[in-house]
């Protein structure tokens, strides 16, 4: 008796504690978890570094422009020997020579490597862009599998508290029954070992309802990861109105993994115009203005200065450098790897595809015929009850119809629980998995 009183104490506890938790949303959830999740803000971290890379500036598209200022002297002895006349010895010849001035450097054609380059920049930002969304929708997938193992695990506890409802109830009938002398000390014994198993199983489940709160907590990032919040959805819903070709033609438009898979490919053409364009000669530009003044030490002229703009072309073609063929034979084959990697990713999520939507199909049908077992289970567990009462059935019998109908329960939550981890993965490969935030 001390120990169902105890049993009873907890209980009573645990629903005092359960009222005060936070009740949170799946939109809720998923808000949260966009806006604190680390990888995502890393990601978007990242994303932001491949938008600055992506300027004409960094292709190499842009002229340079420096500002340049110089001094220089030398204290030098000459002497000068003519061909008729004395020899003539100067120690003391300081020479100086100041300078400032502008310069622009600017290639004006490269065989359009350096439009290449800026092309795959921009193919990298995209790429970035991408990568970011293929984070925010694992992050989505796992926190909304994570918010209906929660769902499931409360309603497993329920059924748990359940089961030990009734098994209180028999323990109970027993007790009353033992002490007026229709029952045996067996069949009392019997009721309070089945009780205390439920109520070992009751509290057991409550840590894997504590597991999963703090994973959907480690998700959304929150600084306590024991913070106490239950779902605000009290059932496993399952959309069955899902469509085959529907969800085939949507992979193969959104999904992200094959979008990245073409930035890829774009890429690796982007290198091979690269590589292509040391075949092409090219074509620089140097000008400048600046200012130059010179004072002598020596000679007739003591100073001179220049002042005024200058200009050049250059145009030039490499003959050979030994590696131009190796480096354009690796850039096709890289090409022809991205294709192939494509083409396997499409292999793939075609084959995810069908898998969980067969299992998807077959679950659906298992929720079914679980939902007509539950009804027959509690049907079977009434009217072995009153032939309890009537002592028309054995504690062991009367615990077999209870042990049916909460088997009949659990069968159906798992049903329901694997039903709604095919839809989530048919929904991430057909890049629809953002339509949870709309719930």
């Amino acid at each position: 008796m001390k120990y169902f009183l105890t049993i009873i104490a907890a209980l009573a506890f645990a629903s005092m504690a359960a009222a005060q938790d936070k009740v949170i949303s799946l939109r809720e959830c998923l808000e949260v978890g966009l806006r604190q999740n680390y990888d995502i803000l890393i990601e978007r971290n990242k994303q932001r570094i491949s938008e600055n890379n992506a300027t004409a500036a960094n292709a190499g598209m842009l002229p340079t422009v420096g500002l340049s200022a110089g001094y220089m002297g030398s204290a030098d002895r000459t002497e000068t020997v003519p061909v008729e006349g004395d020899r003539v010895v100067d120690a003391a010849a300081f020479d100086q020579t100041v300078d400032v001035g502008l310069s622009l450097n600017w290639t004006l054609f490269d065989g359009m490597r350096v439009r290449a380059n800026y092309n795959k920049l921009r193919e990298l930002q995209q790429k970035g862009e991408l990568q970011t969304r293929l984070t925010i929708e694992d992050l989505v997938a796992d926190l909304t599998a994570e918010y209906y193992n929660l769902i499931q695990q409360t309603l497993r506890l329920d059924n748990f508290r359940y089961a030990m409802a009734l098994s209180r109830e028999r323990l109970r009938i027993a007790e009353d029954r033992y002490q007026i002398g229709n029952f045996s000390r067996l069949d009392m014994l019997q009721a309070r070992v089945d009780f205390n198993a439920d109520s070992s199983k009751y509290m057991s489940q409550q840590e894997a309802v504590i597991a999963s709160r703090i994973r959907i907590n480690e998700l959304m990032a929150n600084k306590s990861l024991d913070e106490k919040c239950v779902a605000q959805d009290t059932v496993i819903r399952v959309n069955d109105a899902l469509k085959w070709d529907v969800l085939q033609a949507q992979m193969l438009e959104s999904n992200v993994s094959l979008l990245i898979a073409d930035r890829n490919t774009a890429i690796s053409q982007m290198e091979l115009k690269a590589a292509k364009a040391r075949n092409y000669p090219y074509l620089k530009l140097a000008a400048g203005y600046g200012y130059t003044l010179n004072r002598y030490g020596s000679g007739t002229t003591k100073t001179r200065g220049t002042l005024g703009p200058n200009a050049g072309l250059n145009l030039g073609f490499t003959i050979f450098d030994g590696n131009r063929r190796r480096e354009q034979r690796n850039a096709k084959i890289e090409v022809e790897n991205a294709q192939y990697t494509r083409e396997q990713i499409e292999l793939t999520l075609s084959a995810d595809l069908a898998t969980f939507w067969q299992a998807y199909l077959n679950n659906l049908e298992v929720v079914k015929l679980e939902q007509q077992n539950l009804i027959t289970a509690k049907e079977n567990y009434n009217i072995a009850m009153e032939r309890y009462l009537l002592r028309e059935l054995s504690g062991i019998d009367m615990r077999e119809a209870q042990k049916s109908l909460l088997d009949a329960e659990e069968r159906i939550l798992t049903a329901e629980y694997n039903t709604k981890l095919c839809e989530i993965s048919l929904m991430q490969i057909s890049g629809n998995i953002l339509d949870y935030l709309e719930e």
